[in-house]
């Protein structure tokens, strides 16, 4: 085996426990929780938002693109799902045609901008997300406009419809699959040329990436995670109105991707843990949920501008430094 097929080996297996743990934990919090059911609401979106966080975190953290439309993709899929199942289809048949439309609109409304960097890719993602909102808004056939859909059904299983618990560890199996196949793709030759990208795209370049072509596959599979958490979301709460999915909900999601930590594994996932629940425990208090979240992002730029995840890394990383330090300076004396 070639070092670097021994180094992914390893990579993958310091994965393990924490995505154990993590697997362990989340599905044993439904059983926690369901004797509450607004709690246990939460913490099922709080799965979704982990699903979302972790799409964002492959396009933002580890390509170094800032795609603001994320929720508008989203959109895209609740809307198509909701329709669908209007018209006689079975959630399970449509979950799937509306994450692929989110992947095919994502990967067509960004192919503009992928030659953008920076700023200007960021921007140019705002204005797509406005005119995806705006299209919500005006085609009221398929969206019932700024009204919004109400009492969208919950989907069936077994011929029974699935809600509460049922729905909560569907919800929980989306979360850890979707952290699963992040590690897969981080750790994988695609992941490492994301990576590459994301540090230097014209040296990527001249090594032979086609860096457009990257970027295409990485906004394909992040607007897959984006179109997955919108199909499920939709019946989860049982409404959806343009708002549920405008760039304030992309600023949110990116949030807990900056907050936690982008590039690593773990740090959307806390972000999103603590994050994501604010705006449910918060809600009789919503002036101080909004200077609540600016003290931490102004908590979290001062002592760890990399986010929460990458401040333990550094601490880890130094820790053995400053012994190494302190026995040389006392083999010295």
């Amino acid at each position: 085996m070639t070092p670097l097929g021994r180094g992914k080996d390893n990579a993958l297996r310091r994965q393990g426990l924490p995505l154990l743990c993590f697997a362990v934990l989340a599905f044993a919090t439904p059983f926690v929780l369901s004797g509450n059911r607004y709690l246990a609401f939460v913490a099922g979106v709080t799965m979704l938002h982990i699903l979302w966080a972790c799409g964002m975190n492959l396009l933002y953290g580890y390509t170094g693109l800032m795609p603001l439309m994320f929720a508008g993709l989203a959109g895209i899929s609740a809307y198509t799902v909701v329709d669908l199942t209007a018209a006689g289809w079975s959630f399970w048949l449509a979950l799937p045609v509306g994450a692929l439309a989110a992947s095919i609109s994502g990967t067509i409304l960004g192919l503009p901008s992928l030659r953008l960097k920076g700023f200007y890719f960021t921007l140019c993602s705002l204005v797509i997300q406005t005119v995806v909102t705006l299209a919500f808004v005006y085609f009221a056939g398929l969206t019932n406009g700024d009204t919004g859909i109400s009492q969208i059904p919950p989907p069936t299983f077994a011929g029974k419809p699935l809600m509460g618990l049922s729905y909560d560890l569907v919800l929980v199996a989306a979360a850890v699959i979707g952290v699963l196949v992040l590690i897969g793709i981080v750790h994988s030759s695609l992941g490492r040329r994301l990576i590459a990208i994301r540090e230097d795209d014209e040296l990527a370049g001249m090594l032979g990436i086609n860096v457009t072509g990257y970027k295409m596959i990485a906004f394909f599979i992040g607007s897959l995670f984006a179109g997955v958490g919108g199909a499920l979301y939709a019946p989860y709460i049982g409404f959806i109105s343009p708002r549920s999915f405008d760039v304030l909900i992309s600023m949110n999601i990116w949030l807990m991707v900056a907050f936690g930590g982008r590039g690593t594994i773990w740090g959307p996932v806390i972000g999103a843990i603590l994050l994501a629940p604010l705006s449910f425990l918060l809600q009789e208090y919503y002036t101080v949920k909004d200077v609540l979240y600016g003290l931490l992002i102004i908590v979290v730029i001062v002592a760890m501008p990399g986010g929460i995840a990458s401040g333990f890394q550094r601490k880890k990383r130094e820790a053995p430094e400053a012994v190494g330090v302190s026995a040389s300076r006392g083999g010295a004396k």
